[in-house]
């Protein structure tokens, strides 16, 4: 047992099993209805003004039942804006490349799609103006339930050391805005949220 091994919390176990009842609900969601999602939260995703005033948005490829995220790539992209996207390292940091529409995405390990052109390293994500936060949840207070990957976890600790401040923004189906997410000491608040049914943006 090495003493840096992280042993479960109230709020970790908490956490595996709203994740495990979310992913569930998501599993149980139609095509229809998954098409439907896809194409609202591209419309509100474009419309959102802390997406449509940025020239360099992060975000991420969609996969599997994740709320679709890939006609709003193409929509920021064919508006001009810079579009990164992860590239999963080893240890599950983030690498970053520029999206260059959809014919540039190959396929990676864990069902991923990654961009195929040239690695900007880490530390790229410090000059997005909003980043796109993949999450099973949200709560009243703007809360962010991950997938517990941490990879986004670092992903927050590198802007924050930067100095940098940008729209945090989430992409959910509309019954995974919860009353509470539970947290630990380094979760930090998003600033909207983006479902088919509207969006909501947090105080900070």
């Amino acid at each position: 047992m090495h003493s840096h091994e992280a042993v479960m919390t109230p709020e970790m176990s908490e956490k595996t099993l709203l994740r495990s009842r979310l992913l569930a609900e998501r599993a149980a969601l139609s095509t229809d209805s998954l098409a439907d999602a896809t194409e609202s939260l591209a419309r509100r995703g474009v419309e959102l003004a802390e997406l449509a005033e940025a020239s360099t948005v992060a975000a991420y490829v969609s996969v599997g039942r994740e709320p679709g995220t890939r006609a709003l790539l193409d929509a920021l992209h064919s508006r001009g804006v810079r579009v990164l996207l992860p590239v999963l390292l080893p240890d599950n940091d983030l690498d970053w490349a520029a999206y260059e529409g959809r014919e540039a995405l190959a396929k990676a390990g864990r069902g991923l799609l990654e961009p195929t052109g040239p690695r900007l390293g880490p530390e790229a994500v410090c000059a997005a103006d909003a980043v796109l936060l993949p999450g099973l949840a949200v709560d009243a207070r703007g809360m962010r339930l991950g997938r517990g990957g941490g990879s986004y976890d670092r992903v927050l600790a590198r802007l924050a050391r930067a100095g940098k401040d940008p729209a945090l923004v989430v992409l959910l189906y509309a019954n995974e805005v919860v009353a509470r997410v539970p947290e630990e000491p380094h979760d930090h608040p998003v600033h909207a949220v983006v479902t088919p049914a509207g969006v909501t943006r947090f105080r900070p």
